[in-house]
């Protein structure tokens, strides 16, 4: 009998509490690991003297906020991004009516769809809620009068948290089908389960091989951007300063050719998305912008270093910290001193 009600700590025929996940643990470490690099090049600055302190600390933070930004976009869910409010069905075969925000978040990996609300019950009387639909639920708590929190919060209701951040996945060596027919598995909410059914490769909306593609490319257009990233700043160090300019046009370029690749799952037409009587409609998120606005910067850093190579190169050599040593360079000895000895043998 005791295996029947009880698997594992788990009352298998009950809905389980969820938590909803915040943070990706990829991107977590993307960023900890160059606010590492930052902070132990910040170390250095106390023992650069004078004007150059600026520029480097400038050089710096500005190179590794690039690379930063190139890996990171990699693992966010943000490319392309919709919300919508409305009134549906929480569970199938359910009459409960919720009213929930639903998140559609695209990335170069996988679609996240996100869930959160209250039910419209308004009040908790007797012990016993009465839900829109008509079906009577027992109310958490003690009998009497139970004030409901303001819809759009995370509350619990129901007998259960709405606060869901679901992801399925579409890169190399996941499938999301799987994932989708995991959702059902562990009976997921129906708005979720509708959103990612229209990414699935069984879905009339035929959208699940564009977005894979237009991803995969992305991301390796992204990767050899950061490699372009990687020469340039070896150039600048070496240094050959107007080749690590042509680098940073370079990774420039690639960077806008991931922004490209990634637009084309645009040329299909997108299926609507119907939530009750509302519609979910996406649009170019965070990550897709702020690539594009670092892909411009690497632009316009490129064509100054080569203008200034052109221009002004003693401006260029002051910027990074080479001026000086040019002189020291090409400093003539003051005295030289020669053998007379060696000198009569001649």
């Amino acid at each position: 009998m005791e295996m029947m009600t009880l698997f594992d700590g788990v009352y298998p025929f009950y809905p389980q509490q969820r938590k909803a996940a915040v943070f990706n643990i990829n991107a977590i470490i993307v960023i900890v690991v160059f606010l590492t690099l930052a902070c132990s090049f910040l170390l250095i600055i106390p023992g650069i003297r004078g004007r150059v302190r600026l520029y480097w600390t400038l050089r710096v933070l500005l190179s590794l906020f690039m690379g930063v930004v190139i890996v990171l976009v990699q693992f966010t869910g943000d490319w392309e991004t919709g919300w919508v409010q409305a009134n549906t069905s929480y569970k199938s075969f359910s009459h409960v009516q919720v009213n929930v925000d639903i998140g559609l978040h695209i990335g170069l990996a996988g679609v996240n769809v996100t869930l959160r609300g209250e039910s419209d019950v308004p009040i908790c009387n007797s012990g016993v809620a009465v839900s829109p639909g008509g079906l009577q639920l027992p109310c958490a708590g003690t009998a009497g009068p139970q004030p409901v929190s303001p819809a759009g919060n995370p509350v619990n209701q129901i007998n259960e948290t709405i606060n869901y951040n679901e992801h399925f996945p579409w890169n190399f060596g996941a499938d999301y089908d799987h994932s989708y027919n995991e959702g059902l598995k562990k009976g997921l909410p129906s708005p979720i389960l509708y959103v990612a059914e229209k990414f699935s490769t069984q879905s009339p909306c035929a959208v699940h091989r564009q977005y894979r593609i237009a991803g995969h490319y992305a991301s390796a257009m992204l990767w050899v951007a950061f490699c372009t990233w990687i020469i340039s700043n070896i150039l600048f160090s070496m240094p050959v300063l107007v080749y690590g300019g042509y680098m940073f046009l370079v990774t420039g370029a690639f960077m806008i050719f991931s922004l490209l690749s990634f637009s084309t799952v645009r040329n299909s037409p997108m299926c609507l998305i119907q939530i009750g009587t509302r519609t979910l409609h996406v649009a170019y998120g965070g990550s897709f912008w702020l690539m594009l606005a670092i892909g411009l910067l690497c632009f316009v850093v490129g064509i100054t270093i080569v203008a200034m190579h052109h221009l002004n190169l003693d401006l260029l050599k002051t910027f990074f910290d080479l001026h000086e040593d040019k002189e020291e360079e090409y400093q003539e000895m003051p005295e030289v001193f020669i053998n007379p000895h060696f000198m009569n043998k001649g």
